[in-house]
């Protein structure tokens, strides 16, 4: 029998750990407690874990990386569903032995790797070295990042992996790969808003210019423990097989904070902080002639096309007058420009 179809017999199965303590007694047992300054919240219930799972796909036979594991709840799930390769990623050394533990459980039909470590330093590229690696065009590669995120850094590891997609390196760098992770309920809104939407902003069309992400459901605060004050959104997010532009990432990035530093007002009025004060009303009403939107929308008028649009015109004014590529209206008046301040959401 082929290791592939053992596999597929495991999970066809549903599950082939043997018996285990559940979550709820590793955690007293090891007395893990969450640490509010990590932004750390547990799941117990395995009906959600095994839901969050489900909506990531087929992951049987594939290569699964797990963000902040904790204790192990969501592992179990993804364990269940018998990937090829599991890598988990944990900053926590205490939750180590409860990894370990699964690790073993699960040695006979797949290989399971415990990383300490912090995320967002973490080179998803070499994590699976026997992954093959898919045309951007064909099917979608066998690789997926599940995670229960910390919300203190979630749309930083977002906006991260986004950049990561665009230009196909990380773990896109395996092909077309997908994401399935939870977020602040208001964020996950946030990700998904349609033009007009109340929560359409910059996050939005940042993620929909280069991936189709989709809300799946919501997760109520009362599911974890500790509860937070809020609930739960679990997002899928697909790469599109052709995206939205070819500008690079950072410039796209740059312009779009832009449109949206002053949400309720006229959209030319963050725009025009793209450019120095001699050259503003010039180089704005330029902007918006080449790009052929309507300088009075408001930036959650803006379709993401249109978005584009604005985008595209400051790059190309950019490409005729490189003197104004670095311009940042929030230095100090007679100062060096500062560095750009980057994605916050």
């Amino acid at each position: 029998m082929s290791s592939t179809t053992v596999i597929q017999s495991i999970a066809g199965t549903g599950a082939r750990l043997p018996p285990l303590p559940t979550i709820r007694d590793l955690v007293r047992l090891y007395k893990l407690r969450a640490i509010k300054q990590l932004s750390q919240n547990f799941l117990m219930d395995e009906r959600l874990t095994n839901k969050i799972v489900k909506a990531a796909g087929n992951i049987t036979d594939h290569h699964v990386l797990e963000v902040g594991p904790g204790p192990g709840s969501i592992t179990r799930s993804i364990i269940r569903k018998a990937p090829r390769h599991l890598v988990v990623v944990e900053k926590d050394r205490r939750f180590l032995p409860t990894l370990e533990l699964l690790s073993e459980a699960s040695a006979g039909f797949l290989r399971m790797d415990i990383v300490r470590g912090d995320i967002l330093q973490f080179q998803t590229e070499q994590a699976f070295p026997n992954c093959p690696r898919q045309e951007w065009h064909d099917k979608r590669a066998p690789v997926h990042i599940i995670g229960n995120l910390p919300f203190a850094i979630s749309t930083r590891l977002l906006i991260n992996w986004l950049h990561e997609m665009s230009t196909r390196s990380g773990a896109w760098s395996f092909g077309r790969s997908s994401l399935t992770l939870t977020f602040q309920k208001e964020v996950a809104e946030r990700i998904v808003a349609p033009i007009l939407s109340e929560r359409r902003c910059r996050l939005s069309v940042m993620n929909q210019i280069w991936s189709r992400p989709e809300l799946k459901f919501i997760i109520p605060g009362k599911a974890f423990v500790p509860k937070p004050d809020v609930d739960v959104g679990v997002v899928t997010i697909v790469p599109l097989k052709n995206p939205l532009t070819t500008v690079p990432f950072p410039v796209v990035e740059k312009v779009v904070r832009h449109i949206f530093s002053m949400r309720q007002k006229y959209c030319r009025r963050g725009v025009a902080n793209l450019y120095p004060p001699e050259l503003r009303d010039e180089l704005t009403e330029l902007t918006f002639k080449i790009a052929d939107v309507d300088p009075l929308a408001r930036s959650f008028q803006l379709s993401t096309e249109e978005c584009l649009r604005i985008v595209e015109a400051y790059d190309r004014l950019v490409q005729e007058r490189p003197d104004i590529e670095h311009y940042n209206h929030r230095a100090p008046k007679g100062g060096e420009a500062l560095v750009d301040e980057g994605f916050v959401e």
